[in-house]
């Protein structure tokens, strides 16, 4: 098995391509252990020192590490781990649900169009770069989106929000003020 990996704009973050499917729907997103319940193969990622997070996406997986280690230190250790896994023929995760946060306002046309639009002209893109954006709630104008994987704590991920989806969710939806990361 080769596992390859990808730098992210995110220099705390590496993207590792296992070669196959991690997530056959979704993501999931992991920054402790105590998160882990329904993932042992990312609790035994984050249980490597200096990893601080894990997010899976559909054919890649992105580790982030604390900014005071180098990545050829935490390397091998992150693809020893994910060849292991995948080897054995492991699930990913144990229990499957749903990964983006409910929302009250479902119902909402312009909710449904804000989802839309990040689904096909957003999420495609930064899962490129080893992360997601996920819809979470849409408020007195403001759309809040939950940034992961190399997204979360990225330099340029203001950017992004600002110049780049807050733009042009204000043109094709003249409702949305503003756009706002969550934790």
């Amino acid at each position: 098995m080769f596992i390859q990996t990808e730098e992210t704009p995110n220099p705390d973050s590496l993207k590792f391509l296992p070669g196959r499917v991690v997530m056959e729907t979704g993501t999931a997103s992991f920054n402790s252990l105590e998160e882990c319940d329904r993932s042992p193969f990312a609790r035994r990622l984050l249980a490597i020192d200096g990893v601080t997070g894990v997010f899976f996406g559909n054919d890649f997986i992105t580790i982030s590490k604390g900014s005071d280690l180098d990545w050829y230190v935490l390397k091998p250790s992150i693809i020893g781990l994910i060849m292991e896994q995948f080897v054995a023929n492991l699930p990913v995760l144990v229990d499957v649900t749903e990964t983006v946060a409910p929302s009250t306002t479902e119902d909402d046309p312009l909710v449904a169009q804000i989802k839309e639009l990040l689904d096909t002209r957003v999420r495609p893109a930064v899962a490129q770069d080893g992360g997601d954006i996920l819809f979470h709630s849409f408020e007195n104008g403001i759309v809040y989106l939950k940034m992961q994987g190399s997204c979360s704590g990225c330099p340029s991920s203001t950017a992004t929000l600002k110049s780049g989806i807050e733009n042009m969710l204000r043109y094709y939806v003249p409702e949305v003020e503003e756009v706002r990361a969550v934790e």
